[in-house]
């Protein structure tokens, strides 16, 4: 199965997904958005990173920032911040350069590396993209963290792809009925941009049908 353009998610959407999927709907499905402290430095840290009028060249390497990337078969679109395309005996072939070239995709984020797979999810997505637009294979890529100020290398398993498949095509799911999941409460949500747009804490006070079935019955008594 394909998807037509019209129908594309966005690849950064995963990280919102894994982290929460009620958040994700709340963004990209009824288009719902505040900025918080980390949103705000996660964003300025991206705008130093891209410039998609410029391409390096160092050496061996080509560097090209904030590139386009997209997969039919997902259903997916985006950018990568920066994709390196190192010379090597066995590897793609690139317009406008001599010699066989393999491909390294490289995330930008805020802070220190996680212990959950947010970063590595949305960098094999990213994989995926590349895999399928250069008819490649790409075994690793990396995560570049501005608190550590170091490179992360992922390997970008079997079973990292297959995960990011399964939650795309849940995305779809509920993207395709515009279904937004309820509040499920946890401690994480302090630190989501949204909870003023989502209000956690009022999933733990029940339906409002309970609530007024509740007050009739007190009043009959």
């Amino acid at each position: 199965m394909e998807y037509a353009e019209d129908d594309y998610l966005m690849i950064s959407g995963i990280q919102h997904f894994k982290f929460c999927r009620r958040q994700w709907a709340l963004i990209h499905v009824e288009q719902q958005w505040e900025d918080n402290v980390h949103t705000v430095v996660g964003e300025l840290m991206h705008k130093k990173v891209h410039d998609p009028y410029l391409t390096e060249k160092r050496k061996d390497v080509i560097i090209a920032r904030a590139m386009p990337v997209s997969s039919r078969e997902l259903g997916i679109s985006g950018e990568c911040d920066v994709v390196e395309f190192h010379k090597c005996e066995d590897g793609i072939k690139l317009y406008g350069h001599r010699g066989l070239y393999s491909v390294y995709p490289i995330e930008y984020k805020k802070g220190k590396p996680k212990l959950t797979e947010e970063d590595k999810l949305q960098l094999a997505a990213q994989v995926l993209c590349l895999e399928e637009m250069f008819s490649t294979q790409i075994p690793e890529g990396a995560i570049f963290y501005g608190e550590t100020r170091r490179r992360e290398p992922v390997e970008i398993t079997k079973e990292l792809k297959e995960e990011v498949r399964d939650m795309f095509g849940e995305m779809h799911g509920y993207y395709s009925r515009r279904y937004t999941p309820r509040v499920k409460y946890s401690k994480s949500c302090n630190a989501c941009s949204l909870k003023e747009i989502c209000l956690p804490k009022l999933g733990k006070t029940g339906s409002v049908k309970s609530y007024i079935q509740r007050m009739l019955e007190e009043e009959e008594k």
